[in-house]
């Protein structure tokens, strides 16, 4: 049975905050009659416990009528007027109601609230038919902290990564995936980790107070309970079941919205985002500018900004920001996404008990991609834009070729196959798209992170270094089956390391495989076109070098890139690690200066941790230039000194003819939208298609990208022209 506790009221006293007490006073004898008359009733039959806004005509008492006040009330000016929002057009006033230890704004309206205790209201709120808005005097409002006292078991904890809670991670309101990712994925530093706690427990103490709020110009109306919350300016909740132990943030530049049957249990949602239509969230942290809709339910997940989630299930997961995940027969549990992903219909990533230790992790770089109904085994990993083809992976994975399409085997058993940098072999518009489509979807009018949208970045080219190597690796170990007479000239390791990287690059249009043992337990993986993955490999990487450098002299304000520049490059500290730290790309080294500042005391809060990805995403360009020139090093196997006008005019061309392929790859492959009988044949003519898709030539981002690809062209004959 529940625990029922009975208060004997007959001796009835109550302290009013005395902070409260300024622009306010008492009810006059006529207020009082008047609300009597009204049908109106109070727990202190003097109605001490009621103030009102001092000030002549602030207050008109015949605006509220049949409401119960309990402990204290103190009231914002409250005259005849009207509020409306949308269709729903109320009177200010309170009405059919009961308060206790509540503060209005001016120019409220509380309506049919059967139960509405310490909550602090905005200016303009309007509440309509409530059956319960209450707040604890220990709320803690989603934040992982204990009150003095209380056990451990007590705390909110989100068990992201992991269904086992071996990555748990404590909420805060400030939160963001770069700090959950810190704090849930370098497990073994047990300094840092305490660190991480206290501070926690330090930005609640800073926030924290003992009463719900409510801000100005809230709307929420036909909601069933709301306890324990903590609700921004601006925000929209209709038709919601139960929002408890939250923080709703929202303002009037990034409204946030609660729509209809939505349940929201321990967590933090951030501004702009809208969660509608039957959704669960329990033990969250949701970004900014997000939607969860349609029954989808989060749990025990961090999902990061500008994510989409409908009609599926999510459980145990830190996803990075631009996260897509739409349909009613896919869930994902036990992951780690680095952003930029869309998960489609039908796919079943969980955790399957496949062997006698806890559940196991996968873990995704950026634009991770499985196709329809496909389902994989954990532990698994995956490097960045990854695009896994429909099928069932039985066997745990290890895709170390990033923008490769993955696809199973022919029968049960038997190895995987990969095409290494499918994406730009076969569909360059999907890809170069993404730089632009991923920045025009960013709503977030409070930019806190900083988001890498680029698929060529230092975390993406990293990986692509190492696919290289891998593949020359590769490749010499099947050079006597290849090319037998290069391989008997071989008398070292580093002789047939070398035959191998000659044999990939002489011989990009020969149909041959390779065979790699890791990437699939037991069976392995066929490594389709390897020379000319290795070939496009390069050439992105001469990409990414080039551009960055001519992003270098453009925040500079040079025109040229001379040899001192290089000389000033080279002085900037290099970089060769780099690590995707919640969708912002900070180098490994920085992740452990941050560590030592936290442990040693010299970062002692989150505030300080945010204004370190700051100062890296300040150096960021920089430190891009200093890898740009490593990695001209790597590709041309001298020293950036020991360059020629030779080396540096086979740059120019070479990136000018890889810039163009870009650009007529992004337009051929699109134009199969259009040319393709197959995608054309459901129309009945040319004029229905176009109205339908639209037309090749009318497409903004082709558009977008001609102009930018001739401006970077010319771009790069100035800046390289007296190195050349």
């Amino acid at each position: 049975m529940p625990s029922l506790t009975l208060i004997d009221s007959s001796q009835f006293h109550v302290d009013i905050p005395k902070e409260l007490y300024e622009g306010h006073r008492h009810l006059t004898a006529e207020e009082i009659k008047i609300l009597v008359s009204n049908g109106n009733t109070s727990e202190d039959s003097a109605w001490l416990n009621v103030l009102v806004s001092d000030g002549k005509g602030l207050f008109d008492a015949n605006l509220i009528s049949h409401t119960r006040f309990c402990g204290y009330v103190v009231l914002g000016r409250l005259v005849k007027a009207k509020l409306k929002y949308h269709s729903l057009e109320l009177e200010t006033g309170i009405h059919n109601s009961r308060l206790s230890n509540v503060v209005t704004g001016n120019d409220d309206v509380i309506e049919n609230v059967s139960y509405l205790e310490n909550y602090r209201l905005g200016d303009r709120v309007m509440l309509f038919n409530v059956q319960e808005i209450s707040c604890r005097t220990n709320a803690k409002f989603g934040n992982g902290v204990l009150m003095e006292g209380e056990s451990e078991s007590k705390r909110i904890c989100i068990g992201v990564a992991n269904e086992n809670d071996g990555r748990a991670i404590f909420p805060f309101e400030s939160m963001i995936p770069s700090d959950a990712y810190l704090w849930s994925h370098y497990r073994d530093d047990k300094k840092v980790l305490e660190c991480f706690k206290d501070m926690v427990q330090k930005e609640f103490l800073r926030t924290s107070v003992s009463y719900g709020t409510i801000g100005r110009d809230c709307v929420i109306k036909n909601t069933a309970i709301i306890k324990d919350a903590k609700i921004g300016e601006c925000a929209y909740i209709k038709g919601a079941f139960k929002l408890k132990n939250v923080t709703i943030f929202s303002d009037e530049d990034a409204v946030s919205q609660i729509g209809e049957g939505v349940e929201m249990v321990n967590g933090i949602m951030g501004e702009g985002s809208h969660v509608f239509y039957q959704a669960v969230a329990v033990r969250f942290v949701i970004g900014k500018n997000c939607q969860l809709k349609y029954g989808a339910r989060l749990l025990n997940s961090v999902l990061g900004d500008n994510s989409t989630v409908s009609c599926c299930e999510l459980l145990n997961n830190l996803i990075f920001p631009f996260h897509e995940q739409h349909h009613n027969s896919s869930f994902l549990i036990a992951t780690t996404v680095g952003g930029q992903s869309n998960i489609a219909a039908g796919a079943t990533i969980g955790s399957n008990h496949n062997s006698r230790s806890p559940d196991g992790e996968i873990f995704a770089g950026r634009g991770f991609w499985p196709g329809l109904c496909s389902d994989f085994k954990h532990n698994s990993r995956f490097a960045s834009f990854v695009l896994a083809s429909k099928g069932s992976y039985q066997n745990e994975l290890d895709v170390m070729y990033p923008f490769c399409l993955l696809s199973p085997g022919e029968k049960c058993g038997s190895p995987v196959n990969i095409v290494p940098a499918w994406w730009f072999l076969h569909d360059m518009f999907a890809i170069v798209r993404n730089k632009y489509k991923f920045a025009k979807r960013d709503k977030r009018f409070h930019k806190v992170q900083i988001i890498e949208t680029n698929p060529f970045a230092p975390d993406t080219i990293q990986e692509v270094l190492a696919a290289i190597n891998r593949l020359i690796s590769l490749t010499a170990d099947n050079l006597e089956t290849l090319d037998k007479q290069a391989f008997l000239k071989c008398g070292s390791k580093e002789e047939l390391l070398q035959a191998g990287k000659d044999f990939l690059h002489h011989n990009e249009n020969l149909k041959f495989c390779v065979f790699d043992p890791l990437v699939q337990k037991k069976y392995g993986a066929e490594i389709y076109k390897p020379a000319k993955g290795y070939k496009m490999y390069r050439k992105i990487t001469k990409y990414f070098a080039s551009a960055t450098l001519i992003e270098w002299c453009n925040q500079n304000n040079k025109q040229v890139l001379e040899r001192t520049d290089i000389q000033h490059i080279q002085s900037i500290p290099l970089y060769t690690k780099w690590e995707n730290v919640g969708g912002q790309i900070i180098p490994v080294q920085k992740v452990q200066d941050l560590f030592e500042s936290i442990k040693n005391g010299n970062i002692s809060d989150w505030h300080q941790v945010h204004e370190f990805y700051r100062e890296c995403e300040n150096h960021y360009l920089e430190w891009k230039a200093r890898y740009s020139l490593y990695l001209l090093e790597f590709l041309y196997s001298c020293k950036i000194e020991d360059f020629t006008k030779k080396n540096y005019a086979n740059l120019i061309a070479d990136v000018t003819l890889i810039s163009d392929e870009l650009y007529n790859s992004s337009i051929s492959s699109r134009e199969k939208d259009f040319t393709d009988y197959y995608r054309c044949m459901t129309y009945r003519n040319v004029e229905e298609m176009e109205e339908v898709v639209g037309t090749l030539k009318g497409n903004d981002f082709l558009q977008t990208l001609e102009h930018d690809t001739k401006f970077f062209n010319e771009k790069l004959k100035v800046v390289f022209k007296e190195l050349y």
